[in-house]
């Protein structure tokens, strides 16, 4: 008895092992009806005997594919992609591409504001470059709807019509290939399934080839995952995008372009993008490499070399167009809160203050006080910081609140519910003679606060 236990819990072992390697290896999970843990012998027969054969089961394939660190040049015929040329595959596009494009436009440019810099770029090299020449875009990853929302964005929706010409993109098996339904549905909207880890070698990255082999577009993120800070900075470009460019039979058209604002659109975390928001692109003028495939035919430079360069030079310059886009931002929202501090300024001034008996303390030309300028220049700073706080400068108070309290804090204050029932009052009072809210309040003030006043104004204007 005791050991037919030790030949089961050495079953038991082995079949854990097995299910853990074909997790790890094929990205799948092994189903285990039992559920239940078991306490394995360390020693027998027949375990000994699985882990040598899952051994060299391993050594076997180690051997006969390439190893990892050898970089080579693979070709890839256009058929790759047969299931996605499909004739059913090219109805579900022809309807879901330009639906979906359409309604991210109308959402971009509708409920949000797109700014973009250097448009004709991206126009001229989808609409005026070379027949059968591949594009490839490259772009920053800051929020989940990254694509299709600003790649829509920025076509015109006559090309979003164009579902046969509009851009391939990758995405990750993990995120959208979970299951049958989410697989059908990307693969409608033109998008390829990469594993993670699985290498530039893998068949997602030979489809995207293949792609740019009958002329297409493809458009890819070199960070590989989308940014974790909100897009302030950007990660390093992965040696994907080097293989994706240099092993096209075609060597492909490069357009960068960096934008700003979706991570305010779609944060982290968020499940319904927002309205009322800015983004900003900028759309840099395409990346050569010419000198890299001369020093490749030179023989000069390996191919891991060179997938290397053609990576650091995409992301040289995505982080260039990243300093001028948020320049530009900031320049932006400068010259927002300046409007907004002057239209805050106009509004506060506009106030019938002599209403309220403030007229002098809000008088921008208010007298100042004259001191002797002997104590005016004094060095001591008890007395400087009286003089200071007692003698009112030029301005008044108003100078001082403008700098002290918040644009858009003096903007409520000045105009809540002040000018709109000022407006309407003064358009009523046009018509059936009403006297103004300013005034009313005024007269209410002296029948309340100084009644013997009102009543002797009243005696004497009878």
């Amino acid at each position: 008895m005791g050991i037919q236990l030790v030949d089961k819990a050495e079953l038991w072992k082995s079949a854990l092992l097995l299910k853990l390697q074909l997790r790890d290896r094929f990205r799948i999970a092994v189903d285990d009806h039992r559920g239940r843990a078991a306490v394995f012998a360390t020693d027998g027969y027949f375990s000994s005997s699985v882990h040598r054969l899952l051994t060299r089961l391993r050594n076997f394939r180690q051997e006969s594919l390439p190893s990892p660190p050898t970089f080579y040049r693979r070709r890839v015929s256009k058929d790759l992609t047969a299931e996605e040329e499909s004739a059913l595959y090219r109805m579900l596009q022809a309807v879901a591409v330009p639906l979906i494009g359409n309604a991210c436009h109308v959402f971009m440019n509708g409920f949000n504001r797109v700014q973009v810099y250097g448009l004709e770029k991206l126009h001229d090299a989808l609409l005026n470059r070379p027949k059968n020449k591949p594009l490839v875009t490259v772009s920053n990853h800051v929020a989940s709807v990254d694509d299709p929302f600003v790649i829509a964005s920025l076509l015109p929706p006559k090309l979003l019509l164009d579902a046969r010409n509009l851009r391939w993109t990758l995405c990750a098996t993990d995120r959208c290939f979970k299951n049958p339904v989410t697989s059908a549905f990307f693969r409608s909207v033109k998008v390829l399934p990469v594993a993670r880890g699985e290498g530039i070698y893998q068949q997602g990255m030979d489809m995207a080839i293949s792609k740019l082999n009958s002329g297409g577009w493809v458009h890819i993120f070199p960070e590989g995952s989308r940014s974790r800070d909100g897009g302030k900075t950007m990660g390093s470009a992965k040696r994907g995008i080097g293989r994706l460019i240099l092993d096209a039979d075609t060597l492909p058209m490069v357009v960068p372009f960096v934008h700003n604002g979706m991570q305010d659109i779609m944060p982290v975390g968020a499940n319904v993008p927002r309205i009322g928001k800015t983004v900003t692109v900028i759309i840099g003028n395409p990346i050569h490499f010419d000198d890299l495939l001369g020093a490749e035919e030179a023989g000069n430079v390996s191919r891991k070399h060179l997938y290397d360069a053609v990576s650091s030079r995409i992301g040289k310059r995505l982080s260039e167009l990243k300093a001028q886009v948020d320049r530009v931002t900031l320049e932006q929202q400068s010259q927002k809160a300046k409007t907004c501090s002057d239209r805050a300024a106009e509004i506060f001034h506009r106030v019938d203050w002599d209403s309220f008996g403030m007229g002098a303390y809000f008088s921008e030309e208010s007298p100042s006080v004259t001191v002797n300028k002997q104590v005016s220049q004094t060095d001591d700073p008890v007395v400087s910081n009286c003089l200071d706080r007692q003698i009112p400068k030029r301005g008044g108070v108003s100078l001082k609140i403008k700098k002290l309290m918040d644009s858009t804090e003096m903007m409520g204050f000045a105009a809540r519910e002040l000018f709109v029932n000022d407006y309407k009052s003064r358009a009523e009072s046009a018509m059936s003679g009403k006297i103004l809210p300013l005034k009313a309040w005024r007269e209410y003030l002296e029948v309340n606060v100084n009644p013997g006043s009102h009543h002797s104004t009243t005696l004497a204007s009878l």
